[in-house]
């Protein structure tokens, strides 16, 4: 749920609790820019640092994925998980989409997190305050089932941390049904939109409001599932992440 309140251009309270002070990777501090993913219209709002990178990628949950099959692009959304300087997404090993992936087709994976409506004076002037990242690059299918067990754990914990551990251990037939792909943060950049409306000078004096509604993203109530024996509580780690938006 999208509420009204967050701080502009500050990921949510919980978005900052499942990020629990993840370490970024320091094997590359800066990306460099390329002619595909260099910030062109308003080139100050571009990131270029894999700091801003990291922490955007840890603070969103749903990425777009953009492929072309015989001359038709597809954008299909999906969850991911950030490792180190890689991203990591999955599913079914039947999915079209993990299968041309696979191939070596060329990707586009985009995140974006809107922090706030910018409202101003006239409608021309209307915007939203965001941080966005693209990754362009060719994706590759892990084999080594060591690496993806720890991807899909990386999956979970991404969602709610410390959730992986309490959970049934994954079995080898699950691993079998499932399709990770890796994709190398090598060719990326960042955008981040934050402040006040840009009005134009003469619209000032104007007697309209204007100013930004900031958003944030925070839990709503648990809803059990129906199967669940009544002597089942909700488990510490859960309240933790519930008392956290508050």
């Amino acid at each position: 749920m999208i509420i009204p309140g967050a701080q502009i251009g500050v990921p949510s309270r919980l978005a900052l609790a499942w990020e629990a002070k993840r370490i970024y990777a320091s094997r590359m501090s800066e990306f460099t820019p390329t002619a595909r993913t260099q910030v062109r219209r308003l080139a100050d709002r571009g990131h270029y640092d894999s700091e801003t990178v990291y922490r955007i990628l840890d603070a969103g949950f749903l990425c777009h994925v953009g492929f072309v099959v015989d001359g038709q692009p597809f954008v299909i959304p999906t969850g991911y998980a950030r490792v180190d300087d890689a991203v990591y997404i999955h599913g079914s090993a039947a999915s079209r989409m993990l299968r041309t992936l696979a191939g070596g087709v060329q990707v586009c994976v985009t995140v974006t997190l809107v922090d706030g409506f910018v409202l101003a004076r006239s409608a021309f002037h209307h915007s939203m305050n965001y941080r966005s990242v693209v990754i362009l690059g060719q994706a590759q299918e892990v084999k080594d089932l060591e690496e993806k067990s720890r991807a899909l754990k990386a999956f979970t914990e991404h969602i709610v941390r410390d959730r992986w551990d309490m959970l049934r251990p994954i079995r080898e037939s699950e691993l079998k049904q499932t399709t990770v792909l890796r994709l190398p943060l090598t060719e990326v950049s960042a955008k981040i939109r934050t402040g006040p409306p840009k009005d134009d000078a003469e619209d000032y004096s104007l007697p309209i409001w204007a100013g930004v509604l900031p958003l944030k993203l925070v839990p709503g109530e648990f809803v059990p599932d129906p199967k669940l024996p009544p002597d089942i509580g909700i488990p510490e780690h859960l309240k933790n992440l519930k008392n956290y938006s508050r």
